[in-house]
């Protein structure tokens, strides 16, 4: 393992199964489940290019590279952050393969140029901003609410920095499913792939996969439903292929 700075309150965790090492924070960013999710259900060509947008400290980046050959970047608007998941790149000696911005996604389509990327994955805040409504430090905050991109800058970055054909993976709150369809189709992101993910399987879908094609044609299918924990509190069989498992796709 590459030898890294790592600042008081940071910690460096083991990345499920893969050898890989990442940088973590209570009091900034950890990464959750959906992630893991978003990683492995997204479609990743072996070549090309690959953006992770509202990347956090990494996590999606780190587990794609495990999946394929391209080049992928990722870009987080939090300095901080940033500087995370760049430290935890070089701690896996992975930078000649992956690349962290710091900036704003909403500048990107003019810094690149329109269809610069072959795939774009988002594991975006889920939460509009509303008065009142924050109450947690500012960088949860941001990561959680739509503070510096609202989901619809968000596709219209996508739809500009993505290829025709490319594919626009995302995971967020079946809640906003409505809102989400609507605005990818707004921006020529035909949604083509849906996949709820259940706590239990008698309980309520409590996030949702979507995979979206660049210019595609409309055609939507729904996956089976992915159940997270069965009845004894134990991980059902395909959570632990998608933690523990081989890197093949999940759909």
């Amino acid at each position: 393992m590459y030898t890294v700075p790592v600042y008081d309150q940071e910690r460096v965790d083991d990345l499920l199964t893969h050898d890989l090492h990442i940088i973590q924070s209570d009091e900034v960013f950890s990464f959750s489940m959906d992630a893991v999710l978003l990683a492995r259900f997204a479609a990743v060509p072996k070549h090309g290019r690959i953006l992770d947008l509202c990347t956090g400290n990494g996590v999606v980046p780190l587990l794609l590279s495990t999946r394929t050959e391209a080049q992928i970047e990722g870009i987080e608007i939090q300095e901080r952050l940033a500087d995370m998941a760049d430290r935890s790149v070089r701690m896996n000696g992975l930078e000649s393969r992956i690349k962290i911005r710091h900036g704003d996604l909403r500048d990107l389509p003019n810094q690149e140029g329109p269809g610069a990327y072959h795939a774009i994955t988002v594991n975006p805040p889920y939460m509009p901003l509303q008065k009142g409504d924050i109450k947690l430090n500012i960088h949860q905050a941001i990561a959680r609410h739509e503070i510096h991109c609202s989901l619809e800058e968000l596709m219209q970055a996508s739809m500009r920095l993505l290829r025709n054909g490319g594919k626009f993976s995302m995971v967020h709150k079946p809640q906003r499913l409505g809102e989400i369809i609507t605005l990818m189709r707004k921006y020529r992101l035909e949604p083509k792939l849906v996949r709820f993910v259940h706590p239990r399987q008698h309980l309520e879908a409590n996030m949702v996969l979507i995979e979206g094609i660049r210019d595609g044609k409309p055609d939507m299918r729904i996956l089976p439903p992915l159940v997270v924990y069965q009845e004894n509190g134990e991980y059902c069989p395909e959570i632990m292929n998608i933690y523990y498992g081989s890197n093949e796709g999940t759909k």
